[in-house]
């Protein structure tokens, strides 16, 4: 039995720091896991530069209220779950993500937790496991299934390469140079016969 594991920011969904930094004019929370491999550094520094600026939980949540689906994303995962079983593995957190997860007609979601404290403010986050990607995809291999993964970013490479089947989707040049092996899909439609190919 096959399971599609998809990253979510970047591949369904728009990045919702790179949303939020936009929103709140803070150009340097603009940086993703395109840009940092080290999520917990990453995480780390974002929840500085919060507290730095006095921002909380309702406030990322604000422009997330916002933030649409990528043009195709719920018709390319309607279609995609019609023929197998999806599971999105996101290092987003649970009380960013529901709203998105409505928006796309409620797929399965692994992601992590906030810690919030009474005021709002983000004081620190939950790894559900450590490399949660990658050890999610072997977690399903220790069950008898096979995996096909997709994703954008430097914390999507374990999952991608450990899967039966791989692909970048709408990756950085730099991560194309680096795995010349994978392939670098761009449309959902390129991404759904890679799939379906590889079912």
């Amino acid at each position: 039995m096959n399971v599609v594991c998809l990253d979510l920011e970047g591949v369904l969904v728009p990045e919702i720091w790179i949303a939020f930094s936009e929103e709140a004019g803070i150009p340097a929370l603009a940086r993703t896991t395109r840009d940092e491999p080290d999520y917990d550094k990453l995480m780390r520094f974002r929840l500085d530069i919060l507290r730095e600026h006095g921002l909380g939980l309702a406030d990322v949540q604000a422009t997330i209220a916002k933030i649409e689906p990528m043009e195709g994303a719920r018709e390319f995962l309607d279609a995609l779950r019609a023929e197998t079983q999806v599971i999105i593995i996101s290092d987003t957190f649970e009380q960013f993500a529901r709203p998105l997860m409505e928006k796309l007609g409620w797929p399965t979601l692994f992601c992590n937790e906030l810690v919030v404290a009474e005021d709002g403010t983000i004081v620190d986050f939950t790894m559900r496991c450590p490399e949660s990607k990658l050890t999610t995809v072997r977690a399903l291999h220790s069950c008898g299934l096979e995996t096909i993964a997709a994703g954008d970013s430097h914390n999507d490479l374990g999952m991608i390469l450990d899967s039966k089947a791989g692909f970048l989707f709408r990756s950085t040049a730099a991560i194309k140079a680096e795995h010349p092996e994978l392939p670098a899909l761009e449309t959902y439609d390129e991404l759904l016969a890679a799939i379906r190919a590889a079912l």
